[in-house]
């Protein structure tokens, strides 16, 4: 048994954007790394995944589906989330999906590994793979509040198959803003993770 991956650093700075109790979407969410860190937050959290036996692991922490993302419908026709988050997977057709099911101001959280990791280790075929500056294409529609895409060394290996000695990521962290406000939202970049509430009593 290998211990659960502890939750992006990428994602836990930028939730703190968003507001209590938000309805917050992990895609592909495996077996809910993402899924209890954000529950356990207070949020709203609904976890997608085709494997049902990973989605056991977070069974009554959040509304769970199981769904093939990638050869079936959408399972969540009309829905809108506050928060979209999408880690270690890509599935290019689904890109303007994930981006129309984002709520008026609602923050999309992308990261996964990008060209050039081919030679580092798995994943290695380009259908896996972010090209260059390809999430600031895919968000060309919303505002940018963070970008990165490079090399990070160090990167723990996964379950995923990110190398231990580092990895080629790409992550973004884009907001579906209202348009017409008077003043211009303010997205703060010096975030720390949101603590877990403390339990009364």
């Amino acid at each position: 048994m290998h211990a659960p991956s502890p939750p992006s650093p990428w994602v836990q700075r930028f939730a703190a954007l968003l507001r209590p109790g938000a309805r917050v979407l992990d895609v592909a969410c495996g077996s809910g790394r993402h899924v209890t860190w954000l529950a356990a937050r207070g949020f709203a959290v609904t976890g997608v995944d085709r494997d049902a036996g990973a989605l056991a692991a977070v069974e009554g922490q959040a509304e769970l589906l199981v769904a093939d993302l990638e050869a079936g419908p959408w399972p969540l026709p009309g829905r809108r989330f506050d928060a979209v988050v999408v880690t270690n997977y890509l599935w290019r057709p689904l890109l303007p999906q994930l981006l129309a099911s984002l709520a008026e101001g609602g923050i999309y959280l992308h990261e996964t590994f990008a060209d050039g990791h081919q030679h580092i280790g798995r994943p290695a075929r380009p259908d896996f793979l972010l090209r260059h500056g390809e999430l600031l294409q895919a968000c060309a529609g919303l505002r940018i509040v963070a970008f990165e895409d490079g090399f990070e060394a160090g990167a723990e290996a996964d379950a995923d198959g990110g190398a231990a000695g580092g990895r080629c990521v790409q992550r973004i962290a884009a907001v579906n803003e209202a348009p017409g406000a008077a003043v211009p939202p303010r997205y703060a970049l010096d975030l720390l993770p949101r603590a877990a509430p403390r339990a009364s009593g």
